[in-house]
This record gives structure tokens, C-alpha cells and sequence, in this order.
């Protein structure tokens, strides 16, 4: 079984053996007509609960084959221009290279004696995304698995920060469009059910300042302590931008910790036209960021960026067998110590080859070219009788259901777009999401491919109203 493992003595077999496997992997880019296969869980869990685990097949080229029949073959693929649904992105090249080299390497990123050089690019990349921010000198931060552990570790900054010993006291405010991670920051934070205000958001989805205020003001009334303001940069939903600049007035009044939870948003710290929009993230004390979404990442990629490194000390344990206080001394930098992760991936590596290949400027042309896109759909969007568009897109989103000439009862509307979502996904020829503005069921796009084009969201919208179409076709001849 030593043949297996990656040394001196199999790198040839590693060379073999992954070629083969990404011949696989372009073979399939190369040959994908739909985003989806339409395969449902109950046609493919028999084909996977067939497989005995005990019994190895020993051979990379049949296990492959087996592969393409329980994950290649019906893989939901991001790279395809009719994938319209989640904050799922293309990839660039360039990260996957970078993946393949992390992945084989295997550094750990929590002490410099795993990782050396690792730990630097990690430093130089969280430094490079600060000073986009706009965070000062002070700065620091650190490489996560997400979006929502970077939001949790914001909130214990936030925590720690706010000078109270009675947690029963702290409040966290959020928009009623922000991400759930919020509530489960709270949850996990001991913080109670009732720790997180909900701050209604206009009809631009955009968090409500008059009403922030009014609660911050509610809140120091009564006698509770204002922890932290979560303004979101890109809400998954809508795609909508906060008010940052009368946040950060805000919270500096009520000396509240604000949280910028910018995972989707981020993208526009790149942005050759559309960089004013997230214009008042510089006065944040801590950024969320998302590389996996508006950088053209794989999962994972993202980071926790603070304004004050010092605040970062709240996430530090110090372990004889990892990282003693007397490497501080001694100025060795161990990322642990900023951490909420012990063993931690090489994250960082898929972004500096970006950035070294393809430069800010690149990233940046592509994510102009999602939001271009989403303005160029509402257009649409808005001058289509069968359709009703929520609102006109901050970044690359899209909320919209179908209004069918015929029929007035939202309830049936509401299951006319459902069904619709269904049977498109159940069709494989584009993936598209769902949600609920008030009580009523809509549909979202997404956009995070620049390969997608007009024509594109064209034809899927023209698909959305035939199944819409259908299903009510159907639903009045049962009714007759």
C-alpha cells in the first residue's frame, strides 16, 4: 500500500494518476451541454448504497470510471452559462492550479513550522485585501472557511470588545435581508434568542438607517448595550448594499462595533467602474469577505479582516505543543493565533496565483462584466408584461417571479413558480433559485458567470413561463 502514498519514489504514479484525472474533469467542461443532468436522489442513492467501501477497486483508472457514473456524469456544473441559481462561481485557472499544488503539498496554515513561506502569502494577501478596504496601518485579519465563520468570529471580536460582563445585555443588529449566520453567530455565542434585532430594510432592500437608529436608541434606553451593527455589502437574496457611510455615523455615536459582512459584495474591491458602491467600508472594524464568490475562487477562500490586529488576541490559546507565548518573543508567526481553525488549508494559495497571473484588474473585468449583466436582465425583466422584478440589482441578483394574464390568485401563482423552479431543475437545461419577498414565492438569478449572456437569461425566462405555463394549463384542467 506504500505505492500509494505521495513521496519521492511515486511521483511519477502522482503525475500519472492526476493527469488522468483532470483529462477526465476537461473531457467533461469540454463536453457539458446543461448545467444539470435532471438526475433525481432517489435514481442515484441505489447506484452509490451499491458500492461496497470494503472492497477497493485498486486501480485509479476504474475508480475514475465509477466516478463518472456516481459524481461526474450528474454534477451540477458552475462553469456553465445557464447555471443561474446560488453564489456559485466559475472558476479561474490559475486558483486551480493553485488548488492542485496546496492540495499535494499539504502545508498547514497555523504555525510557521508547517508552513514557511505559506504563512507570508497568507500575511501579504490579507495586507493587500486591507489596504483595498481601506483599514489603516493597524489592520490585520486572517484566511477562513467561509463567509459564516468569518461572521462568527467578527461577533466574538464584537463580544469580547464590548465592555460588559452580562451577555444577557448585548444586542446585535442586523437587516431583516441579512445572511441567517447572524442569528447562528449569536446562538453559538451564548448570546440568546433575543440578542439579534431585526432592522427592517425599504423597498430597495437596503437596511432602514431612521429605524437603525431608532433601535440603538431603544436599546441604550433600556439599559441593554449595543454590541454590534452587521451592515451587509451584497445580501444573498437581492444582492443589496447598506447604507454604509450612515451606518458607520452610527455606530460611532453609540460606539458600536460594526461588522461589514461584504462575502458577496467583495468583489467590488476589484471593480474598474463600480468600485463607489460599497464607498464607507473603510470606517468598518471588522470586513467579511468571500473570495469563493466575487473572486472567482474555489471553496474555499475567504477571510476575516479587522481594523485593530489587537482585537484578533480574543481568538488566542496558547498550546506548548503548537505555539508557546515565547514565539511571540521570538516574532515566529503563527496564524493559529489568530484563528478559530487549528489545521487550516493553504486557501490563501489559490488568490496569490490569481493575483499573479491575472492581476486585480482581471478580477475585477469579470465581476463589472456579472453586474453589467444583471443591469442588462432587469432591463429585460422590467419590460416584460409576464414577469414582476423586485428590485434594480446593487451587484449580479436578480428577484422575479412569473405573472401569468389569466390569473389573479397569488396562491396559484405562488405554485405556478414553484412548479416552474421544479421542473426546470428536474429538466437540467438551467438551475435557477428560490425565495420569498413578504409571503409570496419569487425566483432568483444569480449571476456570476460572465460567459452567461442576455440571450441566455432569455431563454430561461422563456422556459420558466412554458413550465409556468403548463402547470396552470394543467391545474385548470384538473379544475374542470
Amino acid at each position: 500500500m506504500r505505492s500509494h502514498l505521495l513521496n519521492a519514489l511515486t511521483a511519477e504514479h502522482y503525475r500519472r494518476s492526476v493527469t488522468e484525472g483532470v483529462e477526465r474533469v476537461a473531457a467533461k467542461l469540454a463536453t457539458t451541454e446543461r448545467p444539470f443532468t435532471g438526475v433525481t436522489a432517489d435514481a442515484l442513492a441505489p447506484v452509490i448504497d451499491r458500492i461496497d467501501l470494503d472492497r477497493p477497486l485498486h486501480d485509479t483508472t476504474a475508480v475514475l470510471d465509477e466516478l463518472e457514473d456516481v459524481y461526474l456524469r450528474d454534477a451540477v456544473y458552475f462553469h456553465h452559462p445557464r447555471y443561474l441559481a446560488h453564489l456559485n462561481c466559475p472558476v479561474v485557472i490559475p486558483a486551480v492550479v493553485g488548488e492542485a499544488v496546496l492540495s499535494a503539498v499539504n502545508s498547514s496554515l497555523d504555525t510557521w513550522d508547517q508552513s514557511a513561506g505559506g504563512t507570508l502569502i497568507e500575511r501579504k494577501l490579507i495586507d493587500w485585501t486591507t489596504a483595498r478596504i481601506g483599514l489603516g496601518e493597524a489592520a490585520d485579519g486572517v484566511f477562513t472557511s467561509g463567509g459564516t465563520q468569518s461572521n462568527l468570529q467578527a461577533l466574538l471580536l464584537a463580544r469580547e470588545e464590548s465592555k460588559t460582563d452580562s451577555a444577557a445585555k448585548l444586542r446585535i443588529f442586523a437587516s431583516e435581508a441579512s445572511h441567517f449566520s447572524v442569528q447562528k453567530s449569536a446562538k453559538l455565542l451564548g448570546l440568546g434568542q433575543d440578542a439579534v434585532v431585526c432592522v427592517p430594510v425599504g423597498q430597495d432592500r437596503r437596511m432602514q438607517t431612521v429605524a437603525l437608529a431608532r433601535e440603538l436608541e431603544r436599546c441604550v434606553s433600556d439599559g441593554l448595550v449595543p454590541m454590534a451593527v452587521v451592515a451587509t455589502a451584497g445580501t444573498t437574496d437581492f444582492g443589496s448594499i447598506d447604507p454604509l457611510p450612515e451606518i458607520a455615523e452610527l455606530c460611532e455615536q453609540y460606539g458600536t462595533w460594526m461588522h461589514v459582512d461584504a462575502a458577496y459584495g467583495c468583489g467590488l474591491l476589484t471593480s474598474l467602474q463600480h468600485r463607489d458602491r460599497i464607498a464607507g467600508i473603510e470606517r468598518a472594524d471588522s470586513v467579511t469577505v468571500d473570495y469563493h464568490k466575487s473572486f472567482f475562487q474555489p471553496v474555499s477562500s475567504s477571510a476575516l479582516l479587522v481594523r485593530d490586529a489587537a482585537t484578533l488576541r480574543h481568538a488566542t490559546y496558547h498550546a506548548e505543543y503548537l505555539n508557546p507565548r515565547r514565539t511571540i518573543a521570538e516574532r515566529i508567526p503563527n496564524q493559529v493565533d489568530k484563528s478559530l481553525q487549528t489545521t487550516r488549508r493553504f486557501d490563501a494559495l489559490k488568490l496569490w496565483m490569481t493575483l499573479r497571473t491575472m492581476g486585480a484588474d482581471g478580477i475585477g473585468q469579470l465581476f463589472d462584466e456579472v453586474c453589467d449583466l444583471a443591469a442588462e436582465g432587469w432591463r429585460l425583466l422590467a419590460a416584460d408584461p409576464r414577469f414582476d422584478v423586485v428590485v434594480e440589482p446593487s451587484l449580479s441578483t436578480l428577484v422575479f417571479r412569473y405573472i401569468p394574464a389569466a390569473v389573479t390568485d397569488p396562491a396559484e401563482i405562488d405554485r405556478a413558480n414553484l412548479y416552474a423552479r421544479k421542473a426546470l431543475f428536474a429538466s437540467g437545461d438551467a438551475v435557477v433559485a428560490g425565495t420569498k419577498v413578504g409571503a409570496r414565492h419569487y425566483l432568483k438569478f444569480t449571476l456570476l458567470n460572465p460567459e452567461t449572456t442576455t440571450a441566455d437569461i432569455a431563454a430561461v425566462l422563456a422556459l420558466i413561463a412554458g413550465h409556468a405555463e403548463q402547470y396552470l394549463g394543467e391545474s385548470l384542467d384538473r379544475a374542470s
